[in-house]
């Protein structure tokens, strides 16, 4: 019995998961799905939906001090997933932590497709009328995650390090309750949150677009990668054409708080996934270093894998 138990191969699976989150990050891959096309290119893919912070239903609570204990991460670290996509920084950091951590590994494959905009907002009569004026004052966030990062890419043009400060006050929607209610001097939101804000009146301090980077295990290979972004790529053709007819992936996630009329399109911005560039390796890892946001040490060649265009 040991000696089967010893001999036994482990189970390949056929189709490659793919996880969808928020629609402002996988715009192009839901398209894409919903149009067949990664048929189209010969792909029979499983694709996981996982809990997003810009989901109305969200309940989860994601911690500064941890980056792999929200859903995405434990399910890839599991094997329930084997593709996905974040901010750029985010996987970044995951590609780079989870190497020193033991954990799943996985690497960057590409630039994304989706340049997701992000605001901070204030209330409406708020005193703060620029970004300097948030010295020392907290900022709702998603911990180490695209808002996190792109508040630090907004902030940093206006105050010292020491003096941006971030919070966790819950999903997009409790982070704007919050900024209406007082409880918070300002939020960064993602879209469909900043048409929901505007609705609602708040000011828009700033904003700033945020790119994806695609990571995926080793055991997903080059040629179905180059599939996988071939059909985005035909998606986004698409999206950036006439993007009201998708406008509804971003309607749902607001559970009603939001017409599709009231959501501005202007705001999305895709292009077809491109390989991740050493340039852009260093520029971006060395930012996240700076801002203590990840470790020391790591390089081109452990993290990135442009394997789709080999």
């Amino acid at each position: 019995m040991a000696v089967q138990e010893m001999t036994r191969k482990p189970e390949v699976r056929k189709r490659p998961q793919v996880a969808t989150m928020n629609a402002v990050h996988d715009l192009p891959v839901l398209v894409a799905r919903d149009k067949g096309f990664f048929k189209d290119e010969g792909l029979d893919l499983e694709f996981v939906t996982t809990p997003g912070m810009a989901q109305v239903t969200t309940s989860h609570f994601v911690k500064f001090d941890s980056v792999f204990d929200r859903p995405l991460d434990s399910v890839y670290n599991e094997g329930g997933i084997d593709q996905y996509r974040m901010c750029e920084w985010g996987i970044m950091k995951r590609a780079v932590e989870a190497n020193t951590e033991g954990l799943r590994g996985r690497k960057i494959v590409a630039l994304g497709a989706s340049m997701s905009k992000f605001a901070i907002v204030v209330a409406r009569d708020s005193k703060y009328y620029e970004p300097e004026m948030l010295k020392d004052k907290p900022i709702a966030v998603t911990p180490n995650n695209g808002s996190d990062f792109t508040t630090l890419k907004m902030m940093e043009g206006f105050l010292a390090q020491e003096h941006i400060k971030r919070i966790h006050a819950g999903s997009m929607l409790k982070r704007l309750e919050a900024v209406r209610d007082g409880k918070v001097a300002a939020a960064s939101v993602m879209e469909p949150w900043i048409s929901v804000a505007q609705k609602w009146g708040l000011r828009i301090l700033i904003e700033s677009h945020s790119t994806r980077s695609e990571a995926a295990g080793d055991d997903l290979d080059g040629p179905t990668l180059k599939k996988m972004f071939r059909a985005q790529a035909r998606a986004v053709e698409l999206i950036e054409n006439d993007p009201t007819p998708f406008v509804h992936y971003f309607i749902r996630e607001t559970g009603g708080l939001l017409k599709s009329e009231e959501f501005q399109t202007w705001r999305l911005l895709h292009a077809a996934p491109q390989p991740y560039t050493r340039e852009r390796w260093e520029d971006t890892y060395n930012w996240t270093v700076k801002w203590n946001m990840t470790v020391p040490g790591a390089s081109y060649e452990n993290t990135v894998d442009n394997r789709a265009w080999e």
